[in-house]
């Protein structure tokens, strides 16, 4: 199916046209008013943010206290198309942020695969995607932070004013120092087309040497690749995928109907013209299907996906469902009647060094045994700041190396248990793992590390720190109570 140009003609935008009734006046109004409600809060409660989605994997009961009203910050507040920046509030959606700066040729440089994900999120929480062996991750292209600290003051943080460890240290927080209100971001040209070519491997090494040399040549076999990600299937069937924008597009696939997009990577891998999506369905790409985790649901049976809306293929209705299953016990119920074995939850995102990739897929297919797994090359933006010592990180809370490729790899799904086996042994065995190969784990679903394993993996000296600047009372929970006891 052929999709209608996009019109990426770049056009400027005064304050708050982007986003009807919204500007920084209104922003400003809105800011008193959140530091009146946090106030109001009783002193000892748990400060909860008011959202209709989440893209955690930590569920836990709905919580009774109250909670604040955050809906005012999840609009754009401006775009300056020659400057190439934006003011978009801290609980946007990149769903609604991309359909703001589309229009004017431009998107983030970092647009993570789900729809729902909002930037503060993806900033505090980080993000990742095929633009990161190039662009890193979300927070590098923040110029500035306005944060609700714990404290109840709100400020704004950039790279090189009075709050520069507040702006280093946000990353990987997860709203334990503060939330982003508004952030200004970089932004990057967009052709109206990405063109699409699918590598086929068949060995780990083999697929993370050439990952390597693809990511530091930002070319390949003559062509320019502007987004990296792959795909394995088997021990000895692997995908790189590598995309580059085009103006020009013989056809446009569409992976929102009967067609699903994971399942094209094979058939159209060594083929002459690849594939071509419109920049809008590349970003996406994955969320329609949530990577291939919908056919959890059936929704990729021939039979039911015809009767699917589209409208549906999202990501935040496929989480509804599994948050619906975790509270009901559905499946496990189910599993016990139908006499099948128990099933665990691994629902993770690693990152270990390129040069251990083939390690850690050894290690996954031989003692996990899940497929796919989705692969994704980093490289950190942000330049180390004069005078920092070999031991200091740009970004102190998830802990990366400069000048070094990491790949993460992402795996979602449920593993059969045996009996005997510990709780969470999957999780386990693969947090043991990446710690082994000296990489980290995104901490936005469960974790099992001890309270000293974790700090020593995400510098609990620096956390404590920030903690004790911008929460000095305590009013938001410490990370590792939020991320691993998931309270």
């Amino acid at each position: 199916m052929t999709r209608e140009r996009p019109d990426t003609t770049p056009r400027r935008v005064r304050i708050g046209d982007s986003a009807p009734g919204e500007g920084f006046a209104e922003h400003v109004a809105a800011v008193q008013r959140l530091r009146r409600d946090y106030r109001a809060l009783p002193p000892g409660a748990p400060v909860r943010l008011a959202k209709p989605t989440s893209n955690l994997f930590r569920f836990r009961e709905p919580s009774t206290s109250p909670s604040l009203d955050v809906s005012a910050f999840s609009g754009v507040i401006s775009i300056d198309p020659l400057e190439r920046l934006a003011d978009v509030g801290g609980m946007t959606t990149y769903e609604d942020l991309v359909a703001a700066t589309l229009p004017h040729g431009l998107m983030p440089l970092v647009v993570p695969q789900l729809r729902t994900i909002t930037l503060g999120g993806a900033v505090t929480g980080l993000g990742v995607e095929s633009s990161s062996f190039r662009n890193g991750l979300p927070h590098e292209s923040v110029q500035e932070m306005e944060i609700l600290t714990g404290s109840g003051e709100v400020l704004t943080a950039t790279r090189d004013n009075e709050h520069r460890d507040l702006f280093h240290g946000f990353p990987n927080s997860y709203g334990t120092l503060g939330y982003a209100l508004r952030l200004r971001i970089e932004l990057e040209p967009v052709s109206a087309y990405v063109h699409l070519r699918h590598l086929r491997f068949f060995d780990a090494s083999e697929t993370m040497d050439a990952l390597n040399r693809i990511c530091a040549d930002a070319a390949y076999d003559g062509e320019r690749v502007d987004f990296v990600d792959g795909v394995v299937f088997a021990p000895d069937e692997l995908y790189l995928t590598l995309a580059r924008f085009t103006d020009q597009a013989p056809w446009t696939s569409d992976y929102t109907g009967n067609d699903v997009y994971y399942r094209s990577i094979p058939r159209y891998a060594g083929t002459g013209p690849g594939d071509y999506l419109t920049i809008e369905d590349y970003l996406w790409r994955w969320d329609t299907d949530w990577f291939w985790c919908s056919r959890a649901f059936g929704t990729q049976n021939p039979l039911v996906r015809p009767l699917w809306p589209r409208s549906l293929k999202r990501s935040d209705v496929y989480r509804r469902l599994v948050a619906w299953d975790r509270r009901t016990d559905f499946s496990r119920l189910l599993n016990h009647y139908r006499g099948r074995p128990q099933q665990e939850p691994l629902i993770q995102d690693i990152e270990v060094g390129v040069e251990r990739g083939a390690d850690f897929l050894d290690f996954f297919h031989a003692r996990i045994g899940m497929s796919p797994v989705w692969m994704c090359p980093i490289r950190l933006r942000e330049p180390r700041r004069p005078g920092m010592t070999d031991d200091e990180h740009v970004w102190p809370l998830y802990p990366l190396e400069n000048d070094r490729l990491y790949v993460n790899f992402g795996f979602w799904g449920m593993v059969d248990m045996k009996p005997g086996q510990r709780r969470a042994h999957h999780n386990l065995l693969i947090e043991e793992e990446v710690t082994r190969l000296g990489g980290h784990k995104s901490l936005y679903s469960d974790s099992f590390y001890t309270e000293d394993e974790f700090w020593d993996l995400y510098n609990g000296a620096a956390y404590r720190d920030l903690k004790e600047t911008h929460d000095p009372q305590g009013r938001l929970l410490d990370l590792y109570a939020k991320c691993v006891r998931n309270r």
